[in-house]
């Protein structure tokens, strides 16, 4: 039986675009399909020229024409989309509304967004950003991750991320990893460079996070807080109102202290305090699987109670969540039975309950600084 164009284009709808995730189809991206008995040549438009996804692309159209009866031989033509054709892609990215105004958030009004702050560094805050949103997405939520620690950025390298984002019309395209969409100023940075950067350049940076990025339909948005008080938590009280706060600390009173300072801006600058997390709470030895208190006990608990919120979790010291961060595989991920991976779970799953609460229980309190 002879090939057919219509058998080549429906192998074509399962290439998913790494970055866009949709199909190449659905994104016009597929120029043409030649057919010479069982030699197929598809002609594929990339967005940008140079594409660093380019042999992704090539391999998976590869393979999945390849699987059609009869195909023999699959070669990929590939050109780049010209400036109008970029525009008409961002116009269907958008689901056909036009560009926002300049500064309007991409951020839907209806996608809950958790700060993820701490007092001081150190305390595992972001390991526990990335792992809490793999959590969140492993239950079926769409989520994004913004790393608004631009001195201190971490997120890049824990999710194994390398490429700079791809911009379709100005519209920054945010990379993928492990189902999760993410922006950091580290994806723009060459390796080793360091940000010099003061007030305004940080408002401006946050801005662009939450404006240029398309994010779609996202049910949850966390973000990756810089350690103690700054000009970063101002700017984002001012843009996310709506925003959400988890203070990350450990069983050090010293950390518990500093976390106190962190808890009292994100209120001040319009965040809520929803609950505090414990981190490196315990240590679960590995031959006998008893509790070791290696950092003290009780400053998550002592938080909790002064700023009359909940102590959300208390996640125990794992050296495998310092290894998923070194290697780009997050450890819930690789190891999704370990101790700290179930109490990650619990806690995602702890937090979604909460959005279902009553609202008046939900009124911002006023907070005491220690």
């Amino acid at each position: 039986m002879a090939v057919t164009e219509d058998q080549i284009r429906d192998a074509l709808t399962r290439v998913i675009d790494p970055e866009l995730r949709q199909d190449l189809v659905a994104l016009e991206m597929v120029r043409g399909i030649a057919i010479d008995g069982g030699d197929v040549t598809v002609g594929v438009a990339l967005t940008i020229p140079g594409c660093p996804l380019k042999a992704t692309i090539d391999q998976d159209v590869k393979t999945e024409v390849g699987s059609v009866p009869g195909v023999e031989r699959v070669t990929v033509d590939f050109t780049s989309m010209s400036e109008d054709e970029r525009a008409s892609l961002a116009t269907r990215l958008r689901g056909g509304r036009p560009p926002a105004p300049a500064g309007q958030l991409s951020v839907s009004p209806t996608t809950r967004v958790i700060a993820v702050a701490s007092g001081k560094g150190g305390v595992g805050k972001s390991s526990l950003t990335v792992n809490l949103a793999i959590a969140f997405q492993q239950m079926g939520l769409e989520v994004g991750v913004v790393d608004a620690d631009i001195y201190g950025f971490s997120i890049p390298g824990m999710l194994g991320i390398h490429q700079r984002p791809v911009t379709v019309d100005k519209m920054i395209v945010p990379p993928v990893a492990h189902g999760l969409k993410t922006i950091s100023i580290g994806y723009f940075m060459d390796e080793g460079g360091a940000v010099l950067w003061r007030g305004p350049m940080l408002h401006k940076a946050m801005q662009q996070f939450l404006s240029d990025v398309h994010w779609g339909d996202l049910d949850v948005l966390l973000i990756d807080m810089p350690p103690g008080t700054g000009d970063v938590a101002i700017s984002l009280g001012s843009l996310l109102p709506q925003a959400e706060a988890v203070v990350v600390t450990t069983p050090q009173a010293a950390a518990q202290r500093v976390a106190e300072r962190a808890a009292a801006v994100s209120e001040r600058v319009g965040m809520r305090v929803v609950g505090v997390v414990e981190n490196m709470a315990y240590r679960v030895c590995p031959c006998c699987g008893e509790r070791d208190d290696l950092f003290g006990t009780g400053g998550g608990a002592s938080l909790a109670g002064h700023l009359e919120v909940p102590l959300l979790a208390e996640i125990p010291l794992e050296p495998a969540l310092r290894e998923g961060g070194d290697v780009g595989v997050p450890f819930t991920v690789s190891q999704p039975d370990a101790p700290a991976a179930v109490a990650i779970r619990a806690l995602a799953e702890r937090l979604h309950a909460m959005r279902t609460q009553d609202p008046l229980q939900r009124i911002r309190k006023p907070l005491k600084v220690l």
